[in-house]
């Protein structure tokens, strides 16, 4: 251990508010498959509990409990949560913790700046990256046979998916809160291009992401509507559209297929049923 480590954790953590917490270095050459994994993120949660089981991992974050947002809630209901602190990683002694690109930045930082076993998990916009995402993460946790099981399943699941028999393909528009739709270049457009599906907002400028009016999806003549949300969840601004009269009666009129946004929402094995229950929904098109 750096004689200035301990020193370094207690001057951070009090120059930010917290306790000082009694955090122990890892070894120079960090174990072949570590045994106090911490993840910080909803997706590694996912995937870490698929692939070292609950007695490997220190600590997941509290989403991985709630079963509208999380598809391993059971299987989290046996480790204990952080809600993303450097004040509760700090005390659990990981010797890897896992995190995401673009989420708990401050705990990230410090724990960066304090040479933590640090692996962040970027957002895979194609099948190919959430394979390879998979399999990085089971190596650095030392399971490369249980990684390669994860991608051999969700690539044969989708090789599985049923022929598109109809030409033109029926097209599909997402619906996500406020308004958002999945355009060109992302995994969600991927997805519906492998279950035979031709992604309306692909004719618009929107990159990955944008947010398209109401009027322009009503207006727009897709064939499948696809509501993306999470069953059960609180009511709030964001979601409001997703409850407009308006897209009440469209619903009416095309077919509608709601979609558990926990299925996609992050690049797990998960995927292969977003994509089997989008192939169901084409194939149900007049």
């Amino acid at each position: 251990m750096r004689p200035t480590f301990l020193g370094l954790a207690t001057a951070l953590l009090l120059t930010a508010g917290g306790p000082a917490a009694a955090w122990e270095a890892p070894p120079a050459k960090p174990p072949s498959k570590p045994q106090r994994i911490v993840s910080l993120n909803l997706c590694a949660d996912e995937l870490l509990l698929r692939l070292v089981g609950p007695e490997r991992l220190a600590a997941v974050t509290w989403l991985a409990r709630d079963p509208r947002a999380s598809t391993v809630a059971a299987l989290a209901a046996r480790v204990p949560v952080n809600h993303g602190t450097a004040e509760e990683i700090l005390p659990l002694n990981p010797d890897l913790v896992v995190a995401g690109r673009y989420t708990t930045r401050v705990a990230v930082g410090l724990l960066t700046r304090l040479d933590a076993p640090l692996l962040e998990l970027d957002v895979p916009q194609s099948v190919a990256g959430v394979a390879e995402q998979i399999r990085g993460l089971a190596r650095a946790v030392g399971e490369p046979e249980r990684g390669e099981a994860l991608v051999a399943d969700l690539l044969s699941r989708l090789d599985a998916l049923p022929p598109a028999a109809l030409e033109p393909r029926p097209t599909a528009v997402v619906l996500r809160p406020n308004g958002f739709v999945a355009g060109s270049g992302s995994l969600v457009d991927e997805l519906l291009s492998r279950a035979g599906l031709e992604n309306m907002a692909d004719r618009l400028p929107l990159g990955s992401q944008g947010a398209l009016p109401l009027e322009a999806i009503i207006l727009g003549g897709a064939d499948v509507l696809i509501v993306d949300a999470a069953p059960d969840s609180p009511p709030s601004l964001a979601g409001a559209l997703l409850h407009h009269p308006a897209l009440k009666a469209l619903k009416r009129q095309v077919r509608t297929v709601s979609l558990p946004s926990r299925l996609w929402t992050c690049p797990g094995p998960q995927i292969a049923e977003a994509a089997e229950r989008l192939a169901a929904a084409r194939e149900a098109v007049p």
